[in-house]
C-alpha cells in the first residue's frame, strides 16, 4: 500500500485531483465526505492550521483527507474519503491513523453521512461518537408560509458585499460564540463564499435597527441555492445577544424561506441543525422541517 503524504501546500493540479475524488465518492455515497468548507480551503491555497493528507495507488489519487486545526479548545477536526474503487483496501484505515497521529491523538472526525463503514472506522480507531448534525428538508409552499412579522422598530434589507463584510463578521461571531465552527468565520472565509457561484446577496438577509448613533445589525438569515439539486438551504440564522428571544428568529426565517419558494421557485428547503439544540429542531419541525440525512462526529476520549 502506498504511503500517506502529508502536507500544508497541494497543487492546482492536485486540488484538481482531490475535488473530482470528492465528487466520485459524492455520486456513489449521496453526499460529499468533505464540508463546503473543507473543499473551500482545498482550493484556497496553504492556510496555517490546515494540513492535507494525500494516498495514491499506481499514481491515482485515490484517497484524500484535511486536518483542520483552529479550535483554541477542541481537538482539531479532520474528514477523509476514500474512491469508490478502491474501498476496503486499508485505504481509509491509513488516513484516519495519519490524521490521528499528526493531531497528537487528540481527533474529531466526521462522518458524513452516517454510513456503516466511516462509523466502523471511526470506532476501529477507538473514536466515540459524541457529536450528531441532522440535515433537515420539508416542502416548499409559499402560501402554506408564515407571514413574517419583525420587532418593533426593526427593518429588513439585504447585504452589501464590502459595506457590510465588518458588521457582519461581528455580529456572526456574536451570534455563534458558543459555536467555533461558525463563529470563527474570518474575512477569508466570507470572501471565499461570496466568490462561489451560488454567492447572491439579494437572498443574504439583514434585520437592521437604527439606534441615533447609526445602524445596528441585529440578526440575519443567508439562504444558499443548490441549482442541481433543487434544493433552497437556510444557510445561516443569527440573532445577536440582546435581540434574542423576541420573534426575530422566527421572522428571519420565515423571510428567507418565502424567498426560496417565491423568488428561487425551489422546491424544497434544507438545513442543517444540532441533534442536541432541541429548541432550534422543536422551531424546524413546527414549520414542516423532518429529518433526512445525518452527518456524525467521532473524537478521541478526553
Amino acid at each position: 500500500m502506498s504511503d500517506v503524504v502529508v502536507t500544508d501546500l497541494v497543487s492546482d493540479e492536485v486540488v484538481g485531483e482531490a475535488l473530482a475524488l470528492i465528487e466520485a465518492a459524492a455520486r456513489a455515497d449521496g453526499e460529499p465526505a468533505v464540508s463546503e468548507q473543507g473543499r473551500l480551503t482545498l482550493r484556497g491555497g496553504r492556510r496555517a492550521g490546515v494540513t492535507h493528507f494525500l494516498v495514491r495507488s499506481g499514481g491515482e489519487l485515490v484517497g484524500y483527507g484535511q486536518l483542520e486545526d483552529f479550535d483554541p479548545v477542541e481537538p482539531p477536526a479532520g474528514e477523509l474519503l476514500v474512491h469508490p474503487a478502491h474501498r476496503g483496501q486499508g485505504y481509509g484505515r491509513a488516513l484516519g491513523m495519519s490524521l490521528l497521529d499528526a493531531s497528537g491523538r487528540r481527533l474529531r472526525l466526521w462522518a458524513h453521512g452516517g454510513h456503516a463503514a466511516a462509523r466502523h472506522l471511526a470506532q476501529s480507531l477507538g473514536l466515540t461518537l459524541f457529536r450528531e448534525l441532522r440535515q433537515l428538508r420539508m416542502p416548499l409552499d409559499a402560501a402554506a408560509l408564515p407571514e413574517p412579522t419583525l420587532p418593533p422598530g426593526t427593518t429588513l434589507r439585504t447585504f452589501v458585499p464590502g459595506k457590510d463584510d465588518a458588521a457582519w463578521l461581528a455580529a456572526n461571531a456574536a451570534a455563534f460564540a458558543h459555536h467555533p465552527e461558525q463563529g470563527s468565520l474570518t474575512q477569508r472565509d466570507l470572501d471565499d463564499r461570496k466568490a462561489e457561484p451560488w454567492f447572491d446577496p439579494a437572498g443574504f438577509f439583514l434585520a437592521v435597527r437604527d439606534g441615533g448613533d447609526g445602524e445596528r445589525l441585529l440578526g440575519f438569515h443567508w439562504t444558499k441555492v443548490h441549482e442541481r439539486e433543487q434544493l433552497g438551504e437556510v444557510y445561516v440564522v443569527g440573532i445577536v445577544p440582546g435581540a434574542q428571544g423576541g420573534g426575530l428568529g422566527r421572522a428571519l426565517t420565515a423571510v428567507g424561506l418565502r424567498h426560496l419558494a417565491e423568488v428561487r421557485r425551489m422546491p424544497t428547503a434544507m438545513l442543517y441543525v444540532d441533534a442536541d439544540n432541541g429548541p432550534a429542531v422543536a422551531v424546524y419541525e413546527r414549520l414542516g422541517f423532518r429529518t433526512h440525512a445525518v452527518d456524525l462526529m467521532y473524537r478521541t476520549e478526553s
